[in-house]
């Protein structure tokens, strides 16, 4: 009677070697290791890893759908500051931060094939806290009039783009660059001169993260 107990001790051991493997390689490098590379760090055995797990969609589900919630966390309390620019530029700050020590967050959210359903779901469930709390900061004309919602994603994927450039050289790089970013998004007493091109409609930002890394 004691076997099976003991399988299942062992089981679950290395299910979770494999994901505190998985957390440290995914927050390093990205999404693009192996599920074999994962195993190798686990000190377990491939096909005890795929046991466990039977493809990497299924360890990135494990992982990344509580990732994404602290996201959408962090956007509700942002919605609840009482000041709607505070509120958005605070949401820029902590987002992009959870993103700079976790390089596979970014990955799972603009790897529209990564995770399966369970990623797509709470990706879907960020967006409309997103959407207020850019509503919200227009209305009180904290912000430009035509910032739209579908600017959000593409301003942070931007900025993810100076988190990995400045990686190994200044890690806080990216701060730099948000504020000049946040500078512009302040209306201009003047009136706002418009932008060159519209934003991206919603069907228009989904083909366009589609379209990376696929």
């Amino acid at each position: 009677m004691t076997e099976p107990v003991q399988l299942r001790a062992d089981a679950e051991r290395n299910r979770q070697r494999l994901l505190d493997a998985a957390r440290e390689i995914f927050a390093e490098r990205g999404l693009d290791v192996t599920l074999d590379e994962i195993a190798r760090q686990a000190g377990v055995g491939t096909g005890t890893a795929y046991r466990r797990f039977p493809n990497k969609n299924a360890l990135i589900e494990a992982l990344m759908v509580g990732r994404i919630r602290e996201l959408a966390a962090i956007a509700e309390e942002s919605v609840a500051d009482p000041d709607p620019w505070r509120g958005l530029t605070r949401y820029f700050e902590r987002a992009l931060a959870l993103q700079a020590a976790d390089r596979g967050l970014k990955d799972a959210l603009f790897s529209a094939g990564r995770g399966g359903a369970e990623v797509a779901r709470a990706r879907g469930a960020l967006a409309p806290v997103v959407a207020r709390l850019v509503q919200r900061a227009v209305d009180a004309g904290a912000v430009r009039s035509d910032l739209a919602t579908t600017d959000v994603p593409l301003i942070n994927f931007m900025l993810n783009t100076v988190v990995d450039l400045g990686h190994d050289v200044e890690p806080e790089l990216w701060r730099r660059y948000l504020a000049i970013v946040l500078d512009g998004l302040r209306p201009r007493a003047h009136g706002d001169d418009p932008l060159p091109v519209a934003p991206l409609d919603v069907p228009g930002l989904v083909k366009a993260i589609g379209n990376w890394k696929r």
